[in-house]
Order: structure tokens, then C-alpha cells, then sequence
């Protein structure tokens, strides 16, 4: 199981976030729903490591969080609201997101496994990295091809050529993101076990 915790970075001199982020995710296919559990911080439950990273590159793509990912048992049945949940994901995310405030990517996981933990941890970091660091035509550019666009598409609702997405889908890192998700997906699930 996965626990996401995530914290507002800057709250103090930032607007309130949350509200917004619990839209956006409102349909996000958890088993227990983000929820606000303290403040500026929000909380999820998962069983897809598939999700985790979609989350996490989503998170990382808002640019003001802090994103905490622990992997364990929980206490079944999970309660309907997830701050009430307990169990060891719980407490792995609680420790996994104060260390991502300190972390050069904001992304940190925790499990029982550390080794399966440190993998996970350094392949959503990596990703989380490559994310950042795209330009606003990289994002939206990914943003059609992760919508399923071709590049033709793609060029005709951006209003430019198609070598010009080829060209911003290539400097966006967009085929290194697919095949590190899928491995983030891999290490998520082999640190569940």
C-alpha cells in the first residue's frame, strides 16, 4: 500500500493551496481521496504504483510541495476518511515527507525495506528533476503527448510545426520520462513487498 503525505512548501508566505489541489485531484483513482490532515498538508491512499508516480510528477510539475511517499501495511479496513488511517505506510510517509523538505528533488519514499526505499526514492527523484527543469513549452508540449496526440496534432493546437513538437518533446526529456515511470512504477512495487 501506498501512503502519500504532501506539504505546501512556503505556506507561510504563500497563499493556501490546498483547496485548489483537492479539486484538481478530486478524481484521482485512490483508494482514500486526498484530504487536508493538517494545515497546508494533504493525505492519500493507494494500492497502484502507477498512480504514485502520476501523482508525484503532477505534484512536482505544481512546483509548491513537498511530496512524501511511504509504502507498508495499513490497518484494514481503511477508515472513510484517510487522516484517520493508520499503520506503517502511514508513518513512512509522515518521516518520507519531512525528509523531502530537505531533498533536492522535494520527493522522498520510505519503507520497511531502506534498499528497496533508497531505489525508489532515487528513480522518482531523477524523474522529479527532469520534470522541473522543463520549460513551460516542454510541459505543455508533453502535456498533448500524455493526452495521446500524435506530434501532428499536437503542432496543429500549439500552432507550430511538427518537427518544432519533435524538437520540444526531445529537450523536455519526454521519452526518458516514459521509461523512467515505468521503472519508478517497477521499484514502487518491488518496495511494497
Amino acid at each position: 500500500m501506498y501512503v502519500l503525505t504532501v506539504d505546501q512548501r512556503g505556506s507561510r508566505r504563500d497563499i493556501d493551496r490546498v483547496a485548489p489541489l483537492l479539486k484538481d485531484l478530486a478524481s484521482a483513482p485512490l483508494l482514500r481521496p486526498f484530504e487536508r490532515t493538517a494545515g497546508d498538508e494533504v493525505q492519500a491512499v493507494t494500492a497502484d504504483p502507477d498512480t504514485v508516480v502520476d501523482l508525484a510528477l503532477d505534484l512536482v510539475r505544481r512546483a509548491h510541495w513537498s511530496i512524501g511517499v511511504g509504502i507498508g501495511t495499513v490497518e484494514e479496513p481503511l477508515p472513510a476518511q484517510t487522516r484517520a488511517g493508520r499503520g506503517p505506510a502511514f508513518e513512512a510517509a509522515r518521516d518520507a515527507v519531512e525528509r523531502a523538505k530537505k531533498a533536492p528533488a522535494a520527493i522522498a519514499v520510505e519503507a520497511a525495506d531502506p534498499l528497496a526505499a533508497a531505489d525508489a526514492d532515487a528513480a522518482l527523484t531523477l524523474l522529479a528533476l527532469l520534470v522541473s527543469r522543463r520549460s513551460t513549452q516542454g510541459h505543455a508540449a508533453v502535456a498533448l503527448a500524455q493526452r495521446g496526440l500524435t506530434q501532428a496534432e499536437s503542432a496543429a493546437e500549439l500552432g507550430i510545426s511538427k518537427q518544432a513538437v519533435s524538437q520540444r518533446l526531445i529537450a523536455a526529456g519526454w521519452h526518458a520520462e516514459l521509461a523512467g515511470r515505468q521503472l519508478a512504477a517497477r521499484l514502487l512495487e518491488r518496495a511494497d513487498r
